[in-house]
């Protein structure tokens, strides 16, 4: 919602999409001329629908910011296929349908910016917080992002990852105790969790004409978590 209320002030058309439409069409309602879609991107023919949805409303797509995302913290001796399975599917292989199906369009248009919304624990280990499944998918973000990048750097179309450290969302609902907030104090030079407002100007860049001449890179937004 903080992403699509941050596009939607700067001017863009905005499309939501989730699997909740009463949260939808609640956010859509403050955001004038959006369009909510209901989308679970857990399944492919719900991806397939939304574009086409996008591209029969809009005529084209120029801005695609994938955020959805799930997680199971668990020991990896505990994790279960089925677990593994299900936090890929959503946050990995949704995320390269989705850029294949909306990117499709960019490059015929030869224009086009993607923001893949990955993690820090694509980059580094997350234990004690344990969540195997998690890291393996984010990291799969990162490298997809630069593949898909590279290929298309010559067709208009740009690919970034915004990779977050702690901050607060429905994930991380449950670290918000004593014992969570001092190990984020502990360990992090920056002492504390982010606040949302404080990826604004990271999306804003990615999305934007502000970064022209980047493409395939990772902007990370962690209080310094990864400079350690």
């Amino acid at each position: 919602a903080r992403f699509a209320r941050v596009l939607h002030a700067a001017g863009a058309t905005v499309v939501v999409t989730a699997r909740r439409l009463d949260r939808l069409e609640a956010l859509s309602a403050d955001l004038p001329g959006s369009l909510a879609v209901q989308c679970d991107v857990a399944q492919a023919s719900d991806r397939e629908k939304l574009i086409a949805e996008v591209l029969a409303k809009l005529g084209r797509i120029d801005i695609l910011v994938n955020n959805a995302g799930i997680t199971h913290k668990i020991a990896i001796e505990s994790e279960t296929l089925d677990m593994f399975e299900e936090t890929m599917e959503v946050n990995t292989t949704a995320i390269w349908h989705l850029c294949k199906l909306a990117g499709e369009n960019m490059v015929a248009n030869r224009s086009g910016v993607i923001v893949n919304v990955a993690s820090i624990l694509g980059m580094i280990a997350g234990t004690p917080i344990k969540q195997a499944n998690y890291a393996a998918s984010k990291g799969a973000v990162i490298a997809l992002s630069r593949e898909i990048a590279v290929q298309w750097a010559r067709k208009g179309v740009r690919v970034n990852s915004l990779c977050p450290g702690w901050f607060p969302s429905e994930m991380t609902v449950a670290m918000d105790d004593e014992a969570s907030m001092n190990f984020l104090k502990q360990n992090s030079p920056i002492p504390r969790m982010g606040e949302l407002q404080e990826l604004d100007g990271a999306l804003l860049l990615l999305a934007s004409d502000a970064c022209s001449f980047m493409t395939g890179q990772q902007i990370v937004v962690d209080g310094g978590w990864t400079a350690r």
